[in-house]
C-alpha cells in the first residue's frame, strides 16, 4: 500500500468516525425535542430553540461532509486529489462545529439552522457575543468546503473538458470520449455545490455588514431570506446527490453486476437536474407575497421537474439491475436499495407540499420536516451508511449480511419509519413546526410526539450498532502501515 493511498484511507477514515459520533449526538438532540414536545420532559424554550439550532446544522453539516468524503475516495479511480486540501477541510470543519456549539450552548444562540434574518440581530436570550461568533462559524465551515468543492470541480477538469465533464459528446453516437456517470454527477453536484456556497458567502458578509454598521446599513430582508434559501436549499439536496454518484459508481460492483455506463438519457437528466435544482428553493417562500409571481411559478415547475430526470432515470437504472437476475445480496446493496425508495418516497413528500395549493395548508406544518427528514434519515444516511461499510470492509473484513446485520437493519427500517409517520400525521392535521411545546387545543400534538421519540430512539439503537461495526474497522485502518 503506497504512502498517498494510506493517507487518503486514514484520512476517510477519521471522517467516518467524526460524522458518526455527531450524528450520534445531534440525533440525542432531536430525541430530547420530541420528548418535551410531548410533555416527557421540560425544557425552557431557550433550551429547545438551541438544542434545534444546533441539530439541524450540525445535520446539515456532517451529511454534506458525508458526501465529499465518498466522492473524494472515488473520484480517486479517474483523478487525483489533494490530501492537503481534504485535511484543510477537515480541521476547518471541526473547528467550525466546535465554535458552532459553543455558540449555541455557551452563547444561547437560537435563531434555528435557517437563521434568518433579522433573527441574528433581536434579543432572543443569547448572549452579545454569540451572533459574531455564529457567524465566524459559518465562515469557518464554509470557506473549508469550498476550497474542498473547487479543489476537486478543478481536478476533473483537468482531465476533461466541461462539456466532456457534463457528457455532451453522449448526446451522439459513437462518443470519442467515454464520461463515467459517476464524473457527470460529481460535477453537475459539485456546481450546485459551490454556488451554494458563495450564496452562503455573500449572505455572511451582508450579516456582517449590518452588525458592524451599527444601524447605518440595514438589509432587504426578502434578499436575505433568497440567498438563505438558496444556500440551505440546494446544499441539503446536493448531498443527497453526491451519495447518488457513489451509488453510481459501486452499486454494480458490490451486487456482481455490470457497472452503468454513459447513456444519452443520463447525460439529459442530470444536465436538467442541475438546473432544476438551483430554481427549486423559491418553493419556501411561497408565503412571501411581495416575491415577483413569477418567481413562485419558477418555484413550483421546477420543484416537479428536479424530481423528473434525476429520480426516473436513478430508480429505472437500480430497478433494471436488479429485476429479474441473480444479485448478491449485502448490506451495502441493500442500504443503497433502500436509501433510493426513502429518497423518492421524500421527494414525492416534498412535491406534495411545493404545490402552491397543498403549500397554503401544509407551510408551517410538522409535513415540512416530515418529508426532508424522509430524504435524509432514510435516504442521505443510508447512502453514506452504504458507503461507511463498504469503505471499512475493503480493507479489514469482507461484506458479509449476518442475523445481527439483518435484525439492526430491521430496527432501522422499523425506527425510521416510525418516527416519519409520527411527522406525516401531525402535518396532516395541521400540528405546526418549530413549536416547543404545544397548546392544549392540539391533542394529537404530544402522543404523536411521544411515538416519534420512541421511533426515534429504535432508529438510534441501530446506528449504534452500525457506529460499533464501522468505526471498529475504522480504527484498524487508522492504525495501518506502509509496510
Amino acid at each position: 500500500m503506497n504512502i498517498e493511498s494510506l493517507k487518503l484511507k486514514k484520512i476517510s477514515a477519521l471522517w467516518i468516525i467524526v460524522i458518526l459520533v455527531l450524528f450520534i449526538a445531534s440525533i440525542v438532540l432531536g430525541i430530547l425535542m420530541r420528548l418535551n414536545q410531548g410533555k416527557v420532559i421540560e425544557q425552557s424554550p431557550l433550551t429547545f430553540y438551541t438544542n434545534m439550532t444546533t441539530h439541524g446544522l450540525t445535520m446539515i453539516g456532517i451529511w454534506f461532509a458525508a458526501g465529499m468524503v465518498a466522492v473524494n475516495y472515488l473520484l480517486q479511480r479517474y483523478v487525483k486529489t489533494s490530501y492537503g486540501v481534504n485535511l484543510f477541510a477537515f480541521i476547518l470543519t471541526v473547528i467550525g462545529v466546535v465554535m458552532l456549539w459553543i455558540t449555541t450552548y455557551a452563547g444561547k444562540f437560537s435563531t434555528g439552522w435557517t437563521f434568518l434574518y433579522p433573527l441574528p440581530f433581536r434579543d432572543l436570550g443569547s448572549e452579545s457575543w454569540s451572533t459574531p461568533l455564529f457567524l465566524i462559524s459559518l465562515t469557518v465551515l464554509g470557506v473549508g468546503w469550498l476550497v474542498w468543492s473547487v479543489s476537486l470541480m478543478a481536478q476533473i477538469l483537468k482531465k476533461y473538458t466541461l462539456s466532456q465533464a457534463f457528457a455532451w459528446q453522449h448526446f451522439k453516437s459513437n462518443a470519442s470520449v467515454e464520461t463515467p456517470p459517476f464524473i457527470l454527477i460529481t460535477t453537475v453536484t459539485l456546481i450546485g455545490v459551490i454556488a451554494s456556497l458563495i450564496a452562503a458567502v455573500i449572505v455572511i458578509i451582508l450579516y456582517f455588514a449590518e452588525y458592524f454598521s451599527h444601524g447605518d446599513f440595514v438589509n432587504d430582508a426578502l434578499l436575505m431570506k433568497n440567498l438563505i434559501y438558496f444556500f440551505g436549499h440546494t446544499i441539503a439536496n446536493e448531498m443527497l446527490y453526491l451519495g447518488l454518484a457513489v451509488i453510481y459508481e459501486i452499486f454494480g460492483e458490490v451486487s456482481d453486476r455490470p457497472k452503468w455506463k454513459m447513456t444519452w438519457y443520463i447525460s439529459l437528466a442530470w444536465n436538467c437536474a442541475m438546473i432544476f435544482i438551483l430554481t427549486a428553493f423559491f418553493h419556501h417562500l411561497y408565503m412571501d407575497f411581495v416575491q415577483p409571481q413569477a418567481l413562485q411559478i419558477v418555484g413550483q415547475l421546477a420543484s416537479y421537474l428536479a424530481s423528473i430526470p434525476s429520480a426516473a432515470v436513478t430508480v429505472f437504472s437500480i430497478v433494471a439491475a436488479v429485476y429479474g437476475v441473480k444479485v448478491r445480496w449485502s448490506i451495502v446493496n441493500l442500504l443503497f436499495f433502500l436509501g433510493v425508495a426513502g429518497w423518492v418516497i421524500g421527494g414525492l413528500g416534498a412535491v406534495i407540499d411545493a404545490t402552491i395549493s397543498n403549500n397554503i395548508m401544509l407551510h408551517n406544518t410538522l409535513w415540512v420536516p416530515a418529508h426532508f427528514h424522509t430524504y435524509n434519515a432514510m435516504g442521505n444516511v443510508l447512502f453514506s451508511l452504504g458507503f461507511f461499510y463498504w469503505f471499512s470492509t475493503q480493507y479489514v473484513d469482507k461484506l458479509v449480511l449476518s442475523k445481527l446485520t439483518k435484525y439492526t437493519l430491521a430496527l432501522l427500517i422499523i425506527g425510521g419509519i416510525g418516527f416519519l409517520m409520527a411527522f406525516y400525521v401531525a402535518g396532516a392535521n395541521s400540528i405546526p413546526r418549530r413549536y416547543s411545546t404545544y397548546p392544549v387545543e392540539l391533542t394529537s400534538g404530544p402522543y404523536l410526539a411521544k411515538v416519534g421519540a420512541l421511533f426515534a430512539s429504535i432508529y438510534l439503537i441501530a446506528i449504534l450498532i452500525f457506529f460499533y461495526n464501522i468505526a471498529k474497522r475504522c480504527f484498524v485502518i487508522l492504525s495501518a502501515s506502509s509496510r
